[in-house]
């Protein structure tokens, strides 16, 4: 059986991959928080990860506070670069499969469409450059390496870095009566964590290496993501599109960091639902909607 640890296992993505690893029965799961290891001490990562002695690690520890990455740079690659670094040098030390989440804001936005795997990439925020400086340090110190670019993760869990997200909070203001303005010309690809868990399971089956793209399929708007939520749940909270340039933010965002994968499909049984199903799957798990007959995980 192989043993795998998951870094960041407390976090909205470690949450349900733990979770799904576990109820595989395939794989020993060796869940690891920020108490357990600390990734941006190289002598934390070498003594754990050389006790537990895992086949594979997946790193899902990140500062993910995009805004913030701008006032703290230093915080963000000693987290997303150097933190990466270290895991990767640890597992060439124990010859272990360094797996690596990363993310679309390594893109620009300028394409126009969906990015795939062969696309170059060009950050244009702190967040997007330190993830890319991580990717680059994997590529370079880990003989073996699964680099998988995920985006706009939502979960039960929520980003605990972000309290919460991006659905949670649009609920939360709806019931509440607040105003409701969403940016309606950005677009990216909404997904849900336990989706990707289940997928990444699937492909470490696989025994794939090198760089994917994970999502649920398709894109949207910020504003269109919202407004699915809340007509589902069927609240009918009035939504004002709006346009980025009135929702002003420190670190600029890419316009469309879409996610498209040239390989995905290949490794998996079958592709992976629409976002508008897992917005679905997502209010059902939460309790906002009753229970009803939805598509697998994994469409056939």
């Amino acid at each position: 059986m192989n043993r795998i640890a998951v870094l960041g296992s407390t976090g909205q993505l470690g949450n349900d991959l733990v979770e799904v690893l576990q109820s595989s029965n395939v794989f020993e799961v060796l869940p690891l928080n920020h108490a357990a290891m600390e990734c941006t001490k190289h002598d934390s990562v070498r003594t754990v990860l050389k006790k537990a002695g895992p086949q594979v690690v997946i790193n899902c520890a990140a500062f993910v506070r995009v805004d913030e990455c701008e006032d703290r740079p230093e915080k963000a690659l000693e987290v997303n670069a150097l933190g990466a670094l270290h895991v990767a040098r640890t597992c060439a030390e124990i010859d272990a499969l360094c797996v690596h989440i990363s993310t679309d804001y390594v893109f620009d936005g300028s394409k126009g469409s969906a990015y795939t795997e062969s696309d170059t990439p060009c950050p244009i925020n702190v967040y997007g450059a330190s993830k890319l400086a991580g990717e680059q340090l994997v590529r370079r110190s880990a003989p073996r390496w699964l680099i998988v670019r995920m985006a706009s993760l939502f979960g039960k869990t929520g980003a605990r870095g972000k309290g919460g997200n991006f659905i949670e909070t649009i609920i939360a203001k709806a019931r509440a009566g607040e105003p409701l303005r969403v940016v309606n010309d950005v677009r990216m690809s909404p997904t849900y964590t336990y989706d990707a868990a289940q997928a990444l399971v699937q492909i470490l089956q696989s025994n794939a290496t090198g760089l994917l793209h994970l999502t649920n399929q398709g894109a949207c708007t910020w504003y269109e993501f919202a407004r699915e939520a809340l007509e589902l749940i069927g609240l009918g909270a009035a939504i004002e599109p709006i346009d980025s340039i009135e929702y002003p933010t420190k670190a600029r965002r890419p316009r469309n960091s879409s996610l498209e994968s040239e390989r995905l499909n290949g490794l998996l049984k079958c592709r992976t639902r629409s976002w508008r199903e897992a917005v679905k799957a997502y209010l059902v798990e939460k309790a906002y909607i009753p229970s009803v007959t939805l598509p697998a995980t994994i469409l056939s």
